[in-house]
């Protein structure tokens, strides 16, 4: 039975269509003169960008104009001048067009990909996607073409690029197949907005899966059954019945607020990586913004964003969510993320080297430009800051010095800004154990427990090897996310939660009873997470 990565909940049951990628070998093309290659490339990319916006299109029609802004951050992506002049100074140095687009995408797939921060790392599929588009359309080489798949396709290919997955239709698609992505691609964020049930990083699927054949996929569980027996059809034709209709059900969740079996309050938050996404965690009827990942910000870029660039992108989140919480995370970067222009020098294990809150401080200019930026936004919405990687207390009070310092500029330059409230991830074994020292000088705490499991369990989330050990339900960790709770209630100050955990069923009976005020989430757990909480009491 093959096994994947479920992405996109729900049972998809069909028939396979092997999706086989045209060759994008350009090693025949000979180079002509500079003036002709580029000519050639620029051709290449307004007709991209055409294509690209008739798929935006699309989508705006089948999955909706929020979900349309990802095709469109492909266009604002290669439309960026750094890239194309990347690609020329290529061809000035003697590549064709293709090598020339190829070897600048790749230098961007590979900055993503070695970013180490989940979110960023999909990105990566993205890059692919404009690289293909752009070779695919100097080759003459028409890509794959699923708009036409017949009803009840279940659709297998390598991978499934934004541009691919835009194109489906929800109507003839029972589900997608792919032998590459994660949870967080923008691949699987259309899946699930389309409703369709998704499995990827099914190893060889286009190989060993073959056209034609009966399929059945879970895209909860992960897995794929190739031509099941009549029992295994009917039994899972039921359960496609029921997850209907409690999706269904899920539905009168959508604009209720927060509440447990016995009337307690609390709230659910989202968890976004760039400005575009508030819309999609507005649309999923969340509390407010329980983590925004700022990182993506400074990536895929020649400088850092200037103070102004930074400003509009938290002051346009704010707006989106209005009176709602915002809780923006300040830079979290180290020696796992390439950005060139940043010199952060390679380390031999960076997840406990000179990273996050540790190279903020140490580079405060750059972190003044933040703090600045996010102090001007919050006079456009409820902005709190959340310093990561806080190990000790006098991290805190150096970040609060900074704020201190940049209030007193802006006040002197008549700049508006609001004062605003600042506080930790829990996310570190120190800062569990310290967090009754912590929250003296925090606003709140938001338990980040995919890293404070990784670190308390020593295991990497991505090593297959020791996949049993990265368990939030292990007694280490419920001991130290316990503890942190406890330690905010008795100073009075909120607590909430922004790992995977957050909306694991399995703790969030315990995490009620021991106080935790608010669950971040992907946007497309909301409503399930809210309806569990809904089931359980609240003491």
């Amino acid at each position: 039975m093959p096994k994947g990565i479920g992405v996109s909940e729900g049972y998809g049951i069909g028939t396979a269509v092997v999706l086989k990628e045209n060759s994008l070998d350009y090693s025949a093309v000979t180079f002509t003169s500079a003036e002709e290659e580029k000519a050639r490339l620029h051709d290449a990319v307004e007709q991209f960008k055409a294509e690209t916006l008739k798929i935006a299109d699309q989508l705006k029609k089948t999955a909706g104009e929020k979900e349309a802004e990802i095709m469109n951050g492909h266009i604002e992506m290669i439309s960026d001048p750094y890239m194309v002049q990347q690609m020329e100074e290529n061809i000035d140095g003697g590549c064709i067009a293709e090598a020339a687009v190829d070897t600048v995408c790749t230098m961007f797939h590979d900055m993503f990909a070695g970013s180490g921060d989940e979110l960023l790392m999909q990105r990566a599929s993205d890059v692919n996607d404009i690289r293909d588009g752009l070779l695919g359309i100097l080759l003459g080489v028409h890509s794959v073409s699923i708009a036409d798949a017949p009803a009840g396709s279940i659709l297998i290919a390598g991978d499934f690029t934004p541009s691919m997955t835009g194109q489906i239709n929800p109507e003839n698609v029972a589900g997608i197949v792919a032998e590459i992505g994660g949870f967080t691609s923008h691949s699987a964020i259309l899946a699930r907005t389309m409703s369709v049930p998704a499995v990827l990083s099914v190893p060889e699927a286009t190989s060993t899966i073959p056209d034609g054949a009966t399929l059945i996929l879970d895209g909860s569980a992960g897995t794929v059954i190739v031509d099941p027996d009549p029992e295994t059809l009917e039994k899972y034709k039921k359960r496609q019945e029921e997850y209907l209709e409690e999706k269904e059900k899920l539905k009168k969740f959508l604009h209720e607020p927060t509440v447990t079996a016995d009337g307690e309050k609390r709230a659910i938050y989202c968890n976004i990586g760039k400005p575009e996404d508030a819309r999609m965690a507005d649309a999923s009827g969340c509390e407010g913004i329980g983590l925004f990942r700022t990182e993506f910000l400074f990536m895929g870029r020649d400088s850092e964003p200037s103070e102004d660039e930074q400003y509009e992108a938290y002051s346009s989140v704010a707006k989106v969510m209005g009176d709602r919480e915002v809780i923006i995370r300040t830079l979290d970067i180290g020696g796992d993320k390439e950005i060139p222009y940043l010199s952060i020098e390679k380390e031999d294990n960076p997840f406990l080297g000179h990273r996050a809150i540790r190279y903020c401080l140490d580079n405060r200019t750059l972190f003044k430009r933040q703090l600045r930026a996010l102090l001007r936004a919050g006079v456009d919405g409820n902005i709190k800051i959340m310093l990561p990687l806080i190990t000790c207390v006098e991290e805190v009070e150096e970040a609060k010095k900074l704020l201190a310092e940049c209030e007193n500029e802006l006040e002197q330059e008549g700049t508006a800004y609001r004062d605003v409230p600042v506080g930790i991830m829990v996310e570190t074994p120190s800062a569990a154990i310290l967090s009754d020292e912590l929250a003296k000088v925090s606003a709140f705490f938001s338990i980040g427990t995919n890293d404070l499991t990784g670190y308390i369990m020593c295991a990497d989330r991505g090593n297959p090897a020791v996949a049993s050990l990265y368990d939030p339900t292990r007694p280490a960790v419920l001991r130290a996310i316990k503890q942190t709770i406890q330690n905010a209630k008795t100073a009075g100050i909120p607590v909430g939660m922004c790992g995977e955990a957050a909306a694991d069923p399995r703790l969030i009976p315990d995490l009620l009873k021991w106080g935790l005020d608010e669950f971040s989430v992907s946007p497309s757990s909301v409503l399930r997470t809210r309806a569990v909480i809904a089931e359980n009491p609240g003491k």
